[in-house]
């Protein structure tokens, strides 16, 4: 056991075809342990409670080498209605489930709830195995054959072997294992996201190596020294070291019964039902999109907000459902719903889940999960059922183009769109590609693959374009909006690559001009009307009449008395048009008496070589107040250049 988890793990030489999962299922004391020991050699009651007692109570676990050299995991479930829940846990990730029914009973209560279970996992092949047969005659088993063959004509295991065995005398036993791996030769690859996931059933810790989770590995493939999460809690660990099929692994891979030994993180912080994932893949969730099936079996009917025990991987959480379209659900009845969930999961579009009653427990429904991040609902009713038909049998472009709808501007990253499409990672970049090619989604950023549905983004620069607008209505007299107040305006989830890729569009479809600081509409001119006009004249006139001496601009706003803030505005605007030049802060020119005297000092520069303040007050008999900030400004409009205490010509002309 210590050789688990060594430094110098080693690979097993042949890697395998397929991985495939074999599950038990069926009724308590039919026989399920003992038929796995039969099969495999190992005992899986490790506890002493089952021991004492005689039943399975937790999970066990066991390989099973074929013929072919492939070994199946096994998964031992107990059969008592008290642990269905461990049952469920044990069922996620089931490639190929062993019906166990004794001959002497039949079909019993739990047989036909484990059933439920599978089918409503998703659970399509398997094989059903009638132990205890050294009990009972000849006509009694051909009896009871008939029985279960006739009961299983509506269900997933129509036509699958039934095979009687006896694990006190053996018989059977070979038979059943041949059966096991003809099934399993048919059984295809399992669709894999390309997203490691794993979710735990089991936690122990080992002397001198720490913290050990297993679970089946869902998804994905993991490898010694990967950093790891551990969800919903999000504590970051490292694989120190895997096990597949009691041996230990460089890497698992989508299929395999997985033991990881973790570092970083204590045996207390863990339990069944967390997930340990790559990191940034996942988000836990509390609201979930669902297709809802109610068993026919259920009884009575299930009221909306009903509260239920959800089960999904290995996890069992209570929920409330909100049924969408109606106040009551019932039996035999498929709706789509949401699941509103008292503690985080994590989950993936396209997963299974189960749903028991919260008393008297049992199983009375369960479906897919259609979207992992879903929202309270606020949007009508009929497109929002709309979206979920589409999500449940939409193409998968159709499935991309909902989630993408419903990120918005803030986009997605592919590996988000994944999980919450349920597509895998190959196949999704090939729909996005296509996609892309007829202008449905646009990626914004490469690095972070982030992408945005081509609708949103459309929607996007109409709206900066509305905004815009509006900031021209409610400040006619600014030449335009301040570039962050825009992005503000336009919502904070804007990143601020999609932003600017916006502007610069709208730019280049001649929408809008913007410079460093401002945007304005293309067609927006400002244009002083009425009192305003008036105003603006008033302005111009005492600049253009103070000459080369004018007023602060305090004092002129001073001077406008109580019409400061209209006067600011209209500075701004005869600033934009020209008209007035600003020096300084408080200095401004009239642009005619300012380009008269730039003509002039350019006169005397050639004809004197270079100007020195004082020369500059022979020219224009101004004081110092006024020389300095305007030799400072020909300088800054690259007239003159100083050179020590003087200033000459930039270029001669």
């Amino acid at each position: 056991m210590h050789s688990l988890f060594a430094r110098d793990a080693r690979v097993s030489g042949r890697a395998l075809m397929k991985h495939i999962i074999l599950g038990t299922a069926g009724h308590v004391d039919h026989g399920k342990t003992a038929l796995v020991k039969a099969l495999t050699g190992v005992d899986t009651d490790r506890l002493k409670e089952e021991k004492e007692r005689g039943i399975t109570i937790e999970l066990g676990f066991a390989s099973l080498p074929l013929k072919s050299g492939d070994t199946l995991g096994v998964v031992d479930v107990p059969g008592h209605e008290k642990f269905v829940k461990n049952m469920v846990a044990g069922a996620t990730g089931i490639d190929l489930v062993l019906l166990v029914i004794a001959a002497d009973e039949g079909v019993m209560p739990q047989t036909v709830e484990h059933l439920d279970i599978c089918t409503l996992l998703g659970i399509r092949n398997g094989i059903i195995a009638l132990t205890k047969i050294d009990l009972v005659d000849a006509d009694w088993l051909a009896l009871v054959q008939d029985d279960v063959r006739q009961f299983m004509q509506t269900t997933f295991l129509d036509g699958a072997p039934i095979v009687p065995v006896s694990v006190v005398s053996g018989r059977g036993i070979a038979e059943l294992r041949d059966a096991i791996e003809a099934t399993a030769l048919r059984i295809g690859e399992r669709a894999d996201s390309g997203l490691f996931r794993i979710p735990v059933d089991r936690v122990f810790t080992m002397k001198g190596f720490g913290s050990v989770v297993t679970g089946t590995l869902v998804s994905g493939s993991v490898r010694v020294g990967d950093a790891v999460e551990v969800l919903p809690q999000r504590i970051q660990a490292k694989v120190r070291g895997i096990q597949v099929h009691n041996e230990p692994q460089e890497r698992a891979e989508a299929g395999q019964r997985t033991a990881i030994n973790l570092q970083g993180v204590e045996r207390a912080a863990l339990g069944r039902g967390d997930v340990v994932a790559h990191p940034g893949i996942f988000e836990p969730s509390e609201r979930l999109d669902v297709h809802l099936e109610y068993l026919k079996g259920a009884g009575r009917v299930l009221k909306n907000r009903a509260l239920v025990r959800f089960h999904t991987g290995t996890s069992e959480i209570m929920a409330r459902i909100i049924l969408l379209d109606r106040e009551e659900l019932k039996p035999g009845e498929q709706v789509y719903a949401q699941l509103l969930l008292e503690d985080p999961v994590v989950a993936m579009g396209r997963d299974r889940f189960v749903l028991r009653s919260y008393s008297p427990i049992r199983t009375v429904g369960g479906g897919e999960i259609l979207d992992p991040d879903a929202v309270k609902q606020k949007k009508a009713k009929d497109r929002h059922a709309a979206e979920l038909e589409t999500l449940r049998q939409g193409t998968e472009a159709e499935r991309v183009a909902v989630i993408l709808g419903r990120a918005g501007v803030r986009g997605i990253t592919s590996s988000r769109l994944a999980v919450r499409t349920g597509i895998p990672l190959a196949d999704l970049e090939r729909v996005l590609r296509d996609m892309a090619g007829k202008k449905a989604v646009l990626r914004v950023d490469r690095e972070e693959t982030r992408i945005v549905s081509f609708p949103a983004y459309q929607g996007l620069k109409e709206e900066l374009l509305r905004q815009v607008g509006l900031y021209h209505e409610r400040f006619p007299l600014k030449e335009g909006m301040p570039k962050e107040e825009l992005r503000t305006t336009a919502g904070q989830e804007v990143e601020s690559r999609l932003y600017n890729m916006a502007l610069k569009e709208l730019e280049q479809e001649k929408k809008i001009l913007a410079d460093r600081e401002n945007v304005r509409l293309a067609a927006h001119r400002v244009d002083l009307k009425g009192d305003l006009g008036d105003l603006g004249g008033r302005i111009e006139a005492i600049y253009r009449d103070a000459r080369l001496s004018p007023p602060s601009v305090r004092e002129v706003l001073e001077a406008l008395g109580g019409k400061k803030a209209e006067a600011l505005s209209v500075l701004g605007v005869l600033l934009n048009e020209g008209i007035l030049v600003k020096v300084t802060e408080e200095i401004y020119y009239h642009r005619e008496p300012l380009d008269k005297l730039r003509e002039d000092y350019t006169a005397a520069l050639l004809k004197a070589g270079k100007a020195t303040p004082a020369t500059f007050k022979d020219l224009t008999g101004l004081s110092r107040k006024y020389i300095i900030p305007l030799m400072e400004y020909f300088d800054a409009t690259r007239l003159t250049i100083r050179v020590g205490d003087h200033r000459t010509l930039r270029e001669r002309r």
